[in-house]
């Protein structure tokens, strides 16, 4: 596929692209949002509190929660995953880092972006921090506004991850602060000065995907935090850089290079969805594993079994491999981190297993099993495939026999074009809430109808508290 040509940016006196953003993002209400868009923000908001859920025992987060509340014995809004009160911004920190801890939060597959896990924080966040009763369709409209920018910006970026940047990360500041606008009933002008200042917090590196680090799961925590922040200061008077898009020293042109496409964040917003291409993840790790998962299980479905294979080759566009391409370490330091983000691994554990869940990526399961074939994987970049394409994978096996088994899919599970059922949703939110929280029965029940019927609750704080009880 060819990639989009790179356009370099100027700034100039009529370039209004930051202000023209906040005034269309500030004129969106509840009712302007299509069914379509408000079943799919309630659909991933199910998706993502089962994921943070989950995350109750992952690798860091006792650690996270330890570290952020010795500096804070009280605040307005909710840890979620003890139930600490914290400031705002913090309870967004952790929140947010949570949701991205087991890497099951869902992305936009061609803006390469995790976006809930930043924006129900912030605008969980942003609810608790008011004075007032924050409804249903308020909260409902919050988290389209926040993640509809996500999207398109990710997509206006679209080589930000090529360059090193991680973009959840980045540019999930700029959107987390539009969520919490929203909540804030900020007007256009707090709209821009919340956006910019969200951009001069700025900060994201794929580094800690290279090292295999904790930090990984942290930066949605900062992006929701930045953004919860940011909009708060605007509302307080505190002003940003009004051209943070298209300044000299913007995000296009600093961060970016110029390799960027402004028409996409700018054309159709408020009126045409890019959220409605979100992807819902059904395994705990790197979305750019899932096809050479998705194409092992096949192979394990028609009788393959890990003992018959002398080697696989795994074949997958360039940017995927730089994140997920690096031979299996069994002995790494950190291996939760590093098998999440390793495609050899993906791929021997679900051959092996015939499955991937959360128990497949705890340190005795990839130091186990999975280990020995994991070695006798490698991960080629395909030139055929487009450098930033993230769908199409293939793998070749060959048999100690001596047979060649070579599957290839263009798809990737839990796209909108081969996407998670209602009911897997609903299996996957049942087994993260038992996973973390041992939860099950009545209180999980009344949890997923409330979350269903999102519109109607007088009280978003209620949620919240429910949540907790489960």
């Amino acid at each position: 596929m060819n990639q989009p040509a790179p356009q370099t940016v100027f700034a100039a006196p009529d370039a209004a692209i930051s202000r023209h953003i906040a005034e269309k993002l500030a004129a969106i209400h509840y009712a302007d949002l299509p069914d379509r868009v408000r079943e799919v923000v309630r659909l991933f908001t199910l998706d993502t509190l089962g994921v943070i859920a989950g995350a109750a025992k992952a690798p860091g987060m006792a650690e996270l929660l330890t570290a952020l509340t010795a500096w804070e014995s009280d605040g307005k809004a909710t840890l979620l995953l003890n139930g600490a009160r914290a400031n705002p911004a913090t309870a967004a920190l952790a929140n947010g880092a949570a949701a991205h801890s087991l890497d099951f939060d869902d992305q936009h597959d061609p803006a390469r972006v995790h976006v809930f896990c930043v924006i129900l924080p912030a605008v969980l966040a942003a609810i608790e921090a008011e004075d007032r009763p924050v409804s249903g369709e308020e909260m409902i409209t919050a988290l389209a506004v926040g993640v509809e920018v996500f999207c398109r910006l990710g997509l206006t970026c679209y080589n930000s991850l090529g360059k090193g940047w991680h973009p959840t990360t980045a540019v999930g500041s700029i959107s987390a602060a539009a969520a919490a606008s929203v909540i804030f009933r900020l007007d256009a002008d707090g709209f821009l000065n919340a956006m910019g200042l969200a951009f001069v917090q700025l900060s994201g590196t794929t580094q800690f995907i290279a090292d295999g680090a904790l930090a990984k799961r942290v930066g949605p925590g900062f992006a929701a935090r930045s953004g919860v922040l940011a909009a708060h200061l605007a509302r307080g008077g505190i002003t940003g850089p009004h051209r943070y898009l298209e300044g000299n020293a913007g995000l296009f042109t600093l961060y970016e290079r110029g390799e960027v496409r402004p028409e996409i964040l700018t054309e159709g917003l408020g009126e045409s969805w890019q959220l409605l291409d979100l992807s819902m993840k059904p395994w705990p790790c790197c979305r750019c594993t899932h096809t050479a998962i998705q194409l092992a299980l096949e192979l394990n479905a028609s009788g393959l079994r890990a003992g018959q294979v002398a080697s696989a080759e795994i074949r997958m566009g360039a940017v995927n491999h730089r994140i997920v391409g690096a031979d299996f370490n069994p002995d790494h330091p950190n291996p939760v981190v590093h098998a999440q983000f390793n495609a050899a691994y993906a791929f021997a554990t679900a051959l092996e297993a015939g499955e991937v869940s959360i128990a497949s990526f705890t340190p005795a399961r990839i130091r186990g099993a999975g280990a020995g074939i994991a070695m006798r994987c490698r991960t080629v970049i395909d030139e055929a495939i487009g450098s930033t394409e993230i769908a199409p994978a293939g793998v070749r096996v060959t048999l100690l026999d001596g047979t060649i088994r070579d599957v290839f899919s263009p798809v990737m599970r839990g796209s909108p074009e081969d996407p998670m059922s209602q009911e897997a949703v609903i299996a996957k939110f049942r087994s993260c809430l038992s996973w973390g929280f041992g939860a099950e029965g009545a209180g999980v029940d009344r949890l997923i109808d409330m979350i269903r019927s999102l519109e109607t609750a007088p009280d978003c704080s209620d949620l919240i508290a429910l949540f907790r009880t489960v």
